[in-house]
Protein backbone atom coordinates (compact mmCIF):
# COMPACT_ATOMS: atom_id res chain seq x y z
CA UNK A 1 0.00 0.00 0.00
CA UNK A 2 2.88 2.38 0.77
CA UNK A 3 4.12 2.08 -2.82
CA UNK A 4 0.64 2.82 -4.19
CA UNK A 5 0.30 5.85 -1.95
CA UNK A 6 3.75 7.08 -2.99
CA UNK A 7 2.81 6.81 -6.69
CA UNK A 8 -0.46 8.61 -5.98
CA UNK A 9 1.41 11.39 -4.18
CA UNK A 10 3.89 11.74 -7.06
CA UNK A 11 1.37 11.62 -9.91
CA UNK A 12 0.73 14.74 -11.97
CA UNK A 13 -2.07 16.85 -10.54
CA UNK A 14 -4.53 16.17 -13.38
CA UNK A 15 -3.87 12.42 -13.24
CA UNK A 16 -4.47 12.31 -9.49
CA UNK A 17 -7.56 14.48 -9.82
CA UNK A 18 -9.02 12.17 -12.49
CA UNK A 19 -8.40 9.13 -10.26
CA UNK A 20 -9.98 10.93 -7.32
CA UNK A 21 -13.09 11.70 -9.37
CA UNK A 22 -13.57 7.94 -9.61
CA UNK A 23 -13.67 7.84 -5.80
CA UNK A 24 -16.08 10.76 -5.40
CA UNK A 25 -17.70 12.54 -8.32
CA UNK A 26 -17.44 16.02 -6.82
CA UNK A 27 -14.89 18.10 -8.72
CA UNK A 28 -14.42 20.31 -5.66
CA UNK A 29 -13.61 17.28 -3.49
CA UNK A 30 -11.22 15.80 -6.07
CA UNK A 31 -9.44 19.13 -6.61
CA UNK A 32 -9.02 19.66 -2.89
CA UNK A 33 -7.69 16.14 -2.33
CA UNK A 34 -5.23 16.40 -5.23
CA UNK A 35 -4.04 19.79 -3.99
CA UNK A 36 -3.39 18.53 -0.46
CA UNK A 37 -0.92 15.84 -1.51
CA UNK A 38 1.43 14.40 -0.41
CA UNK A 39 -0.19 12.28 2.28
CA UNK A 40 2.22 10.54 4.66
CA UNK A 41 0.02 7.47 5.14
CA UNK A 42 -3.37 5.95 4.44
CA UNK A 43 -4.86 7.27 7.68
CA UNK A 44 -3.96 10.84 6.68
CA UNK A 45 -5.41 10.33 3.21
CA UNK A 46 -8.68 9.02 4.65
CA UNK A 47 -8.87 11.79 7.25
CA UNK A 48 -8.41 14.39 4.51
CA UNK A 49 -11.11 12.64 2.48
CA UNK A 50 -13.54 12.84 5.39
CA UNK A 51 -12.72 16.49 6.02
CA UNK A 52 -13.19 17.39 2.35
CA UNK A 53 -16.43 15.39 2.33
CA UNK A 54 -17.82 17.24 5.34
CA UNK A 55 -17.14 20.54 3.58
CA UNK A 56 -19.15 19.71 0.45
CA UNK A 57 -21.99 22.06 -0.36
CA UNK A 58 -25.36 20.77 -1.55
CA UNK A 59 -24.39 21.34 -5.20
CA UNK A 60 -21.16 19.33 -4.69
CA UNK A 61 -23.13 16.45 -3.20
CA UNK A 62 -25.58 16.62 -6.11
CA UNK A 63 -22.63 16.46 -8.52
CA UNK A 64 -21.19 13.45 -6.68
CA UNK A 65 -24.57 11.71 -6.70
CA UNK A 66 -24.98 12.31 -10.43
CA UNK A 67 -21.61 10.64 -11.02
CA UNK A 68 -22.47 7.51 -9.03
CA UNK A 69 -22.94 4.43 -11.19
CA UNK A 70 -26.42 3.02 -11.45
CA UNK A 71 -26.89 0.06 -9.15
CA UNK A 72 -26.94 -3.26 -10.89
CA UNK A 73 -27.27 -6.91 -10.14
CA UNK A 74 -25.42 -9.77 -11.70
CA UNK A 75 -27.25 -10.85 -14.85
CA UNK A 76 -27.87 -14.26 -13.25
CA UNK A 77 -29.84 -12.73 -10.36
CA UNK A 78 -33.52 -13.70 -10.27
CA UNK A 79 -35.88 -11.51 -12.25
CA UNK A 80 -37.82 -10.78 -9.05
CA UNK A 81 -34.67 -9.32 -7.47
CA UNK A 82 -34.14 -7.05 -10.48
CA UNK A 83 -37.76 -5.88 -10.33
CA UNK A 84 -37.72 -5.31 -6.57
CA UNK A 85 -34.49 -3.34 -6.74
CA UNK A 86 -35.69 -1.25 -9.67
CA UNK A 87 -38.99 -0.46 -7.89
CA UNK A 88 -37.23 0.43 -4.63
CA UNK A 89 -34.79 2.74 -6.39
CA UNK A 90 -37.62 4.42 -8.28
CA UNK A 91 -39.53 5.03 -5.04
CA UNK A 92 -36.41 6.46 -3.42
CA UNK A 93 -35.61 8.74 -6.37
CA UNK A 94 -39.22 9.92 -6.49
CA UNK A 95 -39.15 10.82 -2.79
CA UNK A 96 -35.72 12.43 -2.57
CA UNK A 97 -34.94 13.51 -6.13
CA UNK A 98 -31.62 11.71 -6.44
CA UNK A 99 -30.22 8.22 -6.71
CA UNK A 100 -29.83 5.98 -3.69
CA UNK A 101 -26.25 5.39 -2.52
CA UNK A 102 -24.94 2.95 0.02
CA UNK A 103 -21.52 1.59 0.88
CA UNK A 104 -21.68 -2.19 1.12
CA UNK A 105 -18.07 -2.88 2.13
CA UNK A 106 -18.91 -5.04 5.12
CA UNK A 107 -21.86 -6.79 3.51
CA UNK A 108 -21.32 -10.27 2.07
CA UNK A 109 -22.16 -10.30 -1.67
CA UNK A 110 -24.90 -12.87 -1.09
CA UNK A 111 -26.71 -10.38 1.18
CA UNK A 112 -26.25 -7.19 -0.83
CA UNK A 113 -29.69 -7.14 -2.46
CA UNK A 114 -31.42 -7.73 0.87
CA UNK A 115 -29.29 -5.05 2.52
CA UNK A 116 -30.03 -2.50 -0.21
CA UNK A 117 -33.76 -3.21 -0.12
CA UNK A 118 -33.87 -3.02 3.68
CA UNK A 119 -31.87 0.21 3.68
CA UNK A 120 -34.12 1.81 1.09
CA UNK A 121 -37.18 0.81 3.12
CA UNK A 122 -35.74 2.44 6.24
CA UNK A 123 -34.42 5.51 4.47
CA UNK A 124 -37.74 6.17 2.73
CA UNK A 125 -39.10 6.99 6.21
CA UNK A 126 -36.52 9.75 6.72
CA UNK A 127 -37.28 13.42 6.48
CA UNK A 128 -35.45 15.16 3.62
CA UNK A 129 -32.84 16.79 5.87
CA UNK A 130 -32.13 13.54 7.71
CA UNK A 131 -31.73 11.66 4.43
CA UNK A 132 -29.44 14.37 3.07
CA UNK A 133 -27.11 13.74 6.02
CA UNK A 134 -27.27 9.95 5.57
CA UNK A 135 -26.57 10.30 1.84
CA UNK A 136 -23.56 12.54 2.50
CA UNK A 137 -22.21 9.99 4.99
CA UNK A 138 -22.64 7.16 2.49
CA UNK A 139 -20.75 9.21 -0.12
CA UNK A 140 -17.91 9.71 2.40
CA UNK A 141 -17.86 5.98 3.16
CA UNK A 142 -17.77 5.16 -0.56
CA UNK A 143 -14.91 7.63 -1.09
CA UNK A 144 -12.91 6.09 1.78
CA UNK A 145 -13.44 2.60 0.40
CA UNK A 146 -12.48 3.58 -3.12
CA UNK A 147 -9.41 5.52 -1.94
CA UNK A 148 -8.24 2.52 0.06
CA UNK A 149 -8.69 0.32 -2.99
CA UNK A 150 -6.97 2.88 -5.23
CA UNK A 151 -3.75 2.99 -3.23
CA UNK A 152 -3.85 -0.74 -2.38
CA UNK A 153 -3.89 -1.67 -6.05
CA UNK A 154 -0.50 -0.07 -6.45
CA UNK A 155 -2.06 2.78 -8.34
Amino acid sequence: MAAGLARFNEAPFTTAEAALLECCGSRRWAHRMAAHRPFPDLASLLAASDEAGYDLAARDIAEALAAEPAPCLHHDAPRAAHLALRAAHAAYESRFGHSFVICLDVCPPSQEVDQVLASIRVRLTHEVDEERAVTAEELRRLARSRLTELVAEGW
